[in-house]
Formats: C-alpha cells, structure tokens, sequence
C-alpha cells in the first residue's frame, strides 16, 4: 500500500510537508479516536450547540445531526474494546448528543428510537 506522501505526490501535489504522516504509522485508537471526535462535532454543530441560541442557529439540522450521532454510536459501540481510556468520554460525548438532540426534536422519538439507541440502547 502506497503512503499518504507517495498517493498525494502521485495525485499531483507537490507541496508534501514534513506534517504530513503516513497512514500506516498512525495507531488504529488515534485514528478512531479522531473520527470519533470529527462526527462529535460536527452533530453539535448540526444541532445548533456552538450558537447562542441554538435553537435559531442557521446551521441546525436535525436530520444531518441524527445521521452523525447514529455513526458516531455505531463507530464508539463497534470499537469500543479498542478505544481504552478514550471509550468513556466519547460515550459521555454521545450520550449529551443524545440527550441535546431530543431535548431539540418538537416531537421526541420513543424510547430506544433516537439516533444511535439502535446501537447503544434508549437514552434517558
């Protein structure tokens, strides 16, 4: 398998930095732990949470937010054995998603059928 600097040189680029780190000397939990975090914030920002008033925030989508937390559940469920120290927070961090995504919903999913109860079980 090519590295990322080979791949991008091969692609074209010519501004390869020294920043750039191969994709096979990343550990799998620093790899998982980022996805993790990138869905995280990124369903907050759906959800409104970096607004003021997240409720008028231009960039609230329920819809997006759902999907987010529903593969951020299944990434944290799936992965979970590999994640050692970081599994509790990323579970905490879901879990507030949950909870701020109902909280937002006008009309609240049933028990075990918000985004990613499917994979974590109903949240309360």
């Amino acid at each position: 398998m090519a590295g990322a600097a080979e791949a991008a040189r091969a692609a074209g680029a010519t501004d390869v930095t020294d920043a750039v780190r191969e994709l096979d000397e990343i550990p799998s939990v620093e790899v998982i732990s980022r996805a993790a975090v990138m869905l995280l914030s990124a369903a907050a920002e759906r959800l409104g949470l970096s607004d003021e008033d997240p409720e008028g925030s231009p960039r609230r989508d329920l819809d997006e937010a759902r999907r987010l937390i529903t593969a951020l559940a299944g990434l944290i469920t799936a992965s979970a054995e590999y994640l050692g120290v970081h599994a509790a927070p990323l579970r905490d961090g879901l879990q507030s998603l949950q909870k701020a995504f109902r909280e937002a919903s006008a009309v609240p999913d049933a028990p075990g059928q918000g985004p990613g109860e499917k994979y974590t079980g109903p949240v309360h």
